[in-house]
């Protein structure tokens, strides 16, 4: 009974997945491909993805290496890209204050595409376990797209032209789909307001954080959070 019950969740979970499966695979291959053409072993991608697991921080985690960076200067890079994790967290704490033994986990691979499938369960018939079914599939995924990109990098001449733009591609994906959920479109409406200007004014390494802080102060403002992005 138990055990079925398991493969139930768990089958659940692959099928939430997919979409993540599709695009994980695809710009996990990119960063491995990326990482093996700056020099590095492919068992660097297998560590990366495992303990770091920050698809856009390890992107530019590459070029930082590359060029030399010191550690002070990695860290404040990866705090400054990543920083919109806060707000995901803050926005799952009650979904995870009764996840048990699966908490920190969940705490740990809450990246922005499992971000985008847990928040839109429905709260009433999400579970933990299927809640870190999810998260632990789509660590595998990314995972495993990574070292199959940086072994094939090893062995293999690959033309890097338009890689970068996998990830972007991704984003693109997983914004319509919640687009589509969502029943008020007021929260992307706003962040696409707030974002154009602090791409054009703000410096670049600020302006996705910047971006996020005014969002995040202006959708509570004009009215009641969407409740397929933010937990009330």
């Amino acid at each position: 009974m138990v055990y079925t019950q398991t493969m139930s969740l768990f089958t659940k979970a692959l099928r939430i997945s997919i979409p993540v499966l599709l695009g994980y695979l695809a710009i996990g291959v990119a960063f491995g491909l990326l990482l093996a053409d700056a020099g590095y072993p492919w068992t660097l991608a297998l560590v990366m993805g495992l303990l770091m697991y920050a698809g856009t921080g390890q992107y530019i985690a590459v070029g930082l290496f590359a060029a030399g960076a010191g550690l002070w200067e990695c860290v404040l890079v990866q705090l400054v890209v990543n920083a919109r994790h806060i707000a995901y967290g803050l926005s799952m704490q009650r979904r995870f204050r009764d996840a048990g033994k699966f908490k920190f986990y969940l705490i740990f691979a809450l990246t922005d595409e499992t971000f985008a499938l847990l928040s839109s369960l429905d709260k009433e018939k999400s579970s933990p376990r299927l809640m870190f079914y999810i998260a632990l599939l789509n660590h595998f995924y990314w995972t495993a797209g990574s070292v199959i990109g940086a072994v094939a990098g090893t062995l293999l001449p690959f033309s890097m032209k338009g890689v970068n733009f996998a990830l972007t591609a991704l984003f693109i994906v997983l914004m319509i789909e919640q687009i589509r959920l969502a029943k008020e479109k007021r929260s992307f409406i706003i962040s696409a307001a707030v974002t154009i200007p602090a791409v054009f004014f703000l410096p670049g390494r600020f302006s996705l954080l910047g971006a996020l802080a005014f969002a995040l102060i202006l959708i509570p403002l004009t009215g009641k959070k969407e409740a397929a992005d933010v937990e009330p």
